[in-house]
């Protein structure tokens, strides 16, 4: 499964550390859940790889009741290498790798 989509990057207060991730759109996510959800990992994962500007790397969408969407770490040497920060609307090329 494949998906392209812009969002906006955010940030999540934990303890003494932010992280950065963008939300997937509800369709997305709905869609996703549809076709992997039954073959999701801890916490309700599911393997992505992620191509953001020319940066690619693999990691893993979470759900978010709070949200009610997946959610995508967007890991510090990708907002750095592609002038990202939270705030900043970014084009997201995202494949389930589960599913």
């Amino acid at each position: 499964m494949t998906y392209e989509f812009d969002a906006e990057l955010w940030l999540w207060q934990a303890r003494s550390d932010s992280w950065t991730f963008v939300s997937l759109p509800p369709d997305v996510a709905d869609e996703v859940l549809d076709v992997a959800g039954g073959r999701s990992r801890g916490f309700g994962s599911l393997r992505v790889e992620v191509t953001i500007g020319t940066t690619t790397w693999r990691t893993s969408i979470f759900p978010d009741s709070g949200r009610k969407t997946y959610v995508l770490p967007v890991k510090k040497a990708v907002r750095t290498a592609e002038g990202l920060s939270a705030g900043s609307t970014a084009r997201v090329h995202l494949v389930v790798l589960d599913g």
